[in-house]
This record gives structure tokens, C-alpha cells and sequence, in this order.
């Protein structure tokens, strides 16, 4: 109901719920959100260089910003040469270490989503692999580089295995978590409706299950990139790990921030494709607020 121009009753709660939804809407986030965002990051990096311009520390032990820029531009556009191992490689690290990230993560994706689903489903499923699951899954990775290198050797199959059983525990849990919370109204609606009982599973926990499944898909992911770091180091050679480790041999610091900033772009590059193809799969969900 109108009265002059104030709206009220049921009229005016639907518009305050379509304000709202407009607001959680992720393409009406705005620049003003998108420049308070940046505000912390650029005001710390400030900060950072005008304590290393006015000599606040050693600037041996954390070089400053400028500094870790442009062994930065050299590492990625640099000419190769005899003195600069570095330069020009960066690329092809990139390469190295992102292709061998998405191996491990759609292995531990497709293993870990179908048995996770399944466990929180089935009792039988449960019984018989959770148990496992739940006892392997305290072991530190690092626990099992040696296994990893002995089996593969110091090949790509070592680094692709850790990755994937890294990545695979965060996975398989928030399936697991997802299939045992879904409504058992929607289950009974779905039966009433006619859905046969063999089609619940795909029709009905499977989606239910969605928002659980991309929360353990973008930890996955930054488990993945984390571990790709300690195996390049340890068991493979090339990519962002491998130069990391050489730089520390060089006692090249500014090369090792270069490559920490590296690859917190790219873990936070593939968070934000999962989060875009959840928000997509996921309109449905209310819920999900617009980041």
C-alpha cells in the first residue's frame, strides 16, 4: 500500500528485498569497493618502501619494493645469459608450476568429489573409507616426499602425486560434509514427485551439495599452490619453487619475494575463477554473498 510517497506493507518489504539483492548483486559492487580494497595492500607497500628508502633497516634482508620490481621485470622479460640464471625464465616457471597445479587439483577433484559425495551418502561407503580418510589425513604432506620420489623419482609424477593427495583431503571432507546436510525434505519431495530412488543422488544431493563442493575446491586449489612450492624445491626441477630455491642459494631475497608475489597472484587468480563459476552454478543461493 502507498500512502503519498511512503510505501508500506507487503509492497514495501518487497522492495527492501530487492534493494537488497541489488546490492549482493556482484556487478553492482561498484569502483568505490573496488578502490577500498586496494587501500591496505598499496598503503603497506608504501610504508614499506619509505622505510627502505630512509634507511628504517637493512634493506639487505627485505629489499625494497623497487627493488623486488625490477628483478621482477628482469626475471620475466630479462635476455638469458651466463650471470643472470634467472632472467627471461619466468614464463616458463609459470608454465611449469601452474600446469602441474591443475593436474594434481582435477585428479583430487574427481577422486575426491566422487568419493566425498558417496561417503556422506552411503553408509556402506562410509564405513569402509572414511575411517581411512579420516587417519591419513593429519599426516603432513611433507611426510610423504620420500615415498613420492622414490616411487616416481625426481620427475613430474612426484610433484603431481603430492599435489593431488594435498588437495584431495579438504576436497573429499566438504563432500562428505555437503551430502550429509542435505535437507530430507528435498529428498521425500523429490520421491513424492516420482524422481526414481537410484536418480536422488545426481538430482537432488549433488546439488544440494554444490556450495560445499566449491568451498572444497578453493581450498584444494590453495593447498595445491602452497605444495607445488615445496616440491619444486625438493623434487623436481623448474617452475616458481625450483627458482625460489635457487635464489636462496644466490642469497637473491628480492627474487624470493618476486616469486612469493607470483604466486600469491596466481593461487588468487584461480580463487577468483572458482568463485565466478560457483557464483554462476549457485544462483540459487542466496546465501552466497558477493565478494
Amino acid at each position: 500500500m502507498a500512502t503519498g510517497n511512503v510505501v508500506t506493507g507487503p509492497a514495501a518489504a518487497q522492495l527492501g528485498r530487492g534493494r537488497l539483492a541489488a546490492r549482493l548483486r556482484p556487478g553492482r559492487l561498484g569502483w568505490k569497493r573496488n578502490l577500498r580494497r586496494l587501500l591496505m595492500p598499496v598503503a603497506l607497500l608504501a610504508l614499506w618502501q619509505v622505510s627502505a628508502s630512509f634507511d628504517l633497516y637493512d634493506p639487505t634482508f627485505l629489499p625494497a619494493p623497487i627493488t623486488v620490481l625490477q628483478s621482477l621485470w628482469q626475471w620475466m622479460f630479462g635476455e638469458r645469459t651466463a650471470f643472470a640464471w634467472y632472467s627471461g625464465t619466468w614464463l616458463e616457471y609459470v608454465y611449469l608450476s601452474t600446469s602441474r597445479v591443475m593436474i594434481g587439483f582435477a585428479i583430487a577433484a574427481v577422486i575426491g568429489g566422487t568419493l566425498g559425495i558417496l561417503i556422506g551418502w552411503n553408509e556402506l561407503v562410509a564405513d569402509l573409507f572414511d575411517p581411512v580418510v579420516q587417519w591419513l589425513r593429519p599426516i603432513p604432506m611433507t611426510a610423504w616426499l620420500p615415498f613420492a620420489t622414490f616411487i616416481f623419482g625426481i620427475r613430474e609424477g612426484a610433484a603431481i602425486s603430492l599435489i593431488a593427495m594435498g588437495a584431495f583431503y579438504p576436497i573429499v571432507v566438504n563432500c562428505t560434509t555437503g551430502a550429509e546436510q542435505t535437507p530430507k525434505n528435498l529428498v521425500r519431495a523429490a520421491l513424492m514427485l516420482g524422481t526414481p530412488p537410484r536418480k536422488i543422488l545426481l538430482r537432488v544431493v549433488l546439488p544440494a551439495a554444490l556450495p560445499f563442493i566449491f568451498t572444497g575446491l578453493r581450498l584444494g586449489i590453495g593447498i595445491g599452490w602452497v605444495l607445488v612450492i615445496v616440491v619444486e624445491m625438493l623434487a623436481v626441477k623448474g617452475g616458481i619453487g625450483y627458482a625460489m630455491w635457487t635464489a636462496y642459494q644466490f642469497v637473491r631475497i628480492d627474487l624470493i619475494i618476486a616469486a612469493m608475489f607470483t604466486i600469491g597472484v596466481l593461487g588468487l587468480v584461480t580463487d577468483r575463477l572458482l568463485l565466478a563459476i560457483s557464483r554462476r552454478l549457485l544462483r540459487w543461493n542466496t546465501g552466497l554473498r558477493a565478494r
